[in-house]
């Protein structure tokens, strides 16, 4: 046993005086001391890798904002900022958005509009907001209510109508309808069915309002997620006959509104849980333009596509990978046991010269130096792999009170994280339990790979604040724990709930009928009216006039049959369908393979989406009845 550990100051190098006490029975899941060891042998060996580094390196910054200004930036980021400012009188987009909105959610967007409000205020910046705040107010007053079609603006105050600005009172009045309507029954009704069990993760309804419903129902009953098991909850996601959306299968016009949807949903999480949520920012600083180590993953991506069109990880990240498990996985101590450190050093220069030109001999690194230039990879980005933004958020899940909330709250962070960021985190978690799945000869089990990992993603050169010994401890346990639950429910992390789905959904029909109303004025009352009726009548309305009902037209325009009607029956899915265009064999069409395609779902409201196999036809027809239906190879 060492006498000292150390602490994760940003020198690395202090370590508590022997023989100084601290009780680590607190940490969460009460750690033993041995994997934490792990921890800080890893802190130790960065230290003593960056000690014998001569390169002057540039700590990050982080910026300490100014009053109001993180607010402003976050509307910004959720697509919000025409709700203030010089553009607040454009503000359909955002009526349609904010129409969408859950409770909680409002209530997340609310809190930071006020703030938003009142800093310029005290500039005296004259801005046309008293509106939307006017708006927001009303909800205090209409908590709980269900929307029974009366007229919400009859709530409004004497107060709100004289503040209410020229030109803004009709988006006012629309708004205060919009969220005067959350709350209905339909969604009392989802709340009520929530899973009893603690193991399944429902996607139908917004975490926050799950929280806040257990906050409401079970006061002081919330169930904490320390305790002494070494064991996660075996979490699952209940069938949805619709099809489980992964990240990757949307359109980019939708994922925009995902991340949107993710950002207000997660910052209400942490609302209702009491955690603060604030995204960092970080000054610019100059990086490298080239190379491989300390260079951003925008660039190295810009460098590799020249090479490889198409390439999403980085070229040296993959071949890093790679070249570990060549070797073998089972390797005692592998990623734990530090390669030597001049020689890293060697090898990382040579790679810096030879990597591109395609004369590096792979052949003489062995595989502790391998997995060593893996994790320096890591910690040389100019920005963490997490971001910047989200780093601290990542940190704090840890505070959250129940494990299926953290994990929740993993699952949006994992949402809004930039594609180059999280496609590359994704191939790090999936490389990290093919490590574990050898646990028995390498002896890597989950903790212990958790406790390696967790200081090359969480401890960033220049990054965090400095604090006392103690919290220290408590954060290196926290951090640990939650690169344990990143490696464990990556494929949980990578699905898009279906709440944040049918709010896109819902975001897309309402455009699409602000648009028709614009294009066709003369048309509007009939167009509303068919709208109305169409919606309606939807299950029972086919999509396309040519075929019959309850018969979808499914188009393959890379197959040999390249058009089939098919008749829609209860336990019809997906996969099924894929299969029978492949059965139908030609000789003079390229031969694609049953992995290689996949049907989408495209248009009526939603912008594209591609369907898992066992998504049942039939559900996924009545909840989008004017969608086309194609076969086709999914865009890497």
């Amino acid at each position: 046993r060492r006498s000292g550990q150390y602490t994760m100051n940003h020198d690395y190098s202090k370590k508590i005086p022997d023989g100084a006490s601290f009780d680590r029975s607190g940490s969460q899941d009460s750690l033993d001391e041995l994997s934490m060891d792990d921890y800080w042998k890893e802190l130790e060996n960065i230290h003593e890798t960056r000690g014998n580094s001569h390169e002057e390196r540039v700590a990050l910054v982080v910026k300490e904002p100014d009053e109001g200004e993180l607010e402003e930036e976050w509307l910004k980021e959720a697509g919000l900022s025409n709700l203030f400012g010089e553009s607040s009188g454009d503000s359909l987009e955002s009526v349609v958005f904010l129409s969408t909105l859950t409770r909680t959610q409002k209530a997340a967007v609310e809190k930071r509009v006020e703030t938003v409000t009142q800093t310029m205020r005290k500039k005296n910046k004259q801005h046309q907001i008293p509106d939307v705040r006017d708006i927001f107010r009303l909800q205090n007053d209409s908590k709980g209510k269900v929307c029974d079609g009366s007229e919400p603006s009859t709530v409004r105050t004497s107060e709100n109508k004289n503040e209410t600005h020229d030109g803004t009172k009709g988006n006012a009045k629309l708004l205060s309808s919009l969220f005067y309507c959350l709350g209905t029954d339909e969604q009392k009704s989802l709340l009520e069915d929530m899973p009893s069990s603690d193991t399944d993760i429902n996607l139908e309804i917004s975490f926050a309002e799950q929280a806040a419903n257990l906050k409401d129902s079970s006061v002081g009953k919330m169930y904490k997620s320390g305790g002494g098991d070494t064991l996660l909850p075996n979490f699952r996601l209940p069938k949805d006959k619709t099809g489980t959306t992964k990240i990757g299968d949307l359109a980019p016009q939708d994922m925009k509104k995902v991340y949107s949807l993710a950002l207000i949903e997660l910052t209400a999480l942490y609302d209702i849980l009491g955690t603060e949520f604030k995204q960092q920012k970080a000054v610019k600083i100059k990086t490298k333009d080239s190379g491989l180590f300390g260079v951003p993953l925008s660039i190295l991506l810009e460098q590799d596509q020249k090479k490889i069109p198409g390439t999403k990880i980085p070229l040296i990240f993959q071949k890093l990978i790679a070249q570990i498990e060549e070797t073998t996985l089972e390797t005692e101590g592998l990623l734990r046991i530090p390669g030597v450190a001049t020689r890293v050093k060697g090898l990382c220069q040579e790679l810096e010269a030879k990597f591109y030109e395609g004369t590096f001999n792979w052949e003489n690194v062995k595989q502790h130096d391998a997995a060593s230039l893996l994790k320096l990879f890591i910690r040389e980005l100019p920005q963490p792999l997490l971001t910047v933004e989200y780093l601290k958020a990542f940190q704090d899940v840890q505070n959250l009170p129940t494990r299926k909330q953290q994990l929740q709250a993993l699952n949006l962070l994992v949402i809004l994280l930039p594609e180059a960021n999280r496609d590359t985190l994704k191939v790090l978690l999936e490389f990290l339990q093919r490590v574990i799945d050898h646990r028995d000869k390498n002896k890597m089990t989950l903790k212990n790979v958790a406790m390696v990992m967790a200081p090359n993603l969480f401890t960033f050169h220049g990054f965090g604040s400095k604090t006392i010994e103690q919290s220290e401890f408590v954060m290196a346990a926290g951090t640990a724990n939650v690169m344990r639950f990143m490696i464990q429910y990556q494929k949980l992390l990578w699905t898009i709930p279906k709440f944040i789905v049918n709010q896109v959904r819902k975001q897309n029909t309402e455009s699409q009928k602000k648009e028709k109303k614009d294009k066709a004025m003369k048309k509007l009352l009939k167009k509303m009216a068919y709208d109305r009726e169409k919606h309606e009548k939807q299950e029972k309305t086919p999509n396309d006039t040519d075929v019959p009902q309850g018969v979808i037209r499914v188009q393959a325009p890379h197959l040999s049959k390249v058009s089939m009607a098919i008749q829609l029956t209860e336990e019809l899915k997906a996969g099924d369908i894929v299969a029978r265009f492949l059965s139908q064999k030609s000789g003079n069409v390229q031969t694609l393979k049953k992995e290689e395609v996949f049907l989408y779902e495209i248009g009526g409201n939603i912008g594209e989406r591609c369907l898992d196999d066992d998504t049942y036809m039939k559900d996924l027809y009545q909840l989008n009845p004017n969608a086309e239906w194609v076969i086709k190879p999914k865009q890497s």
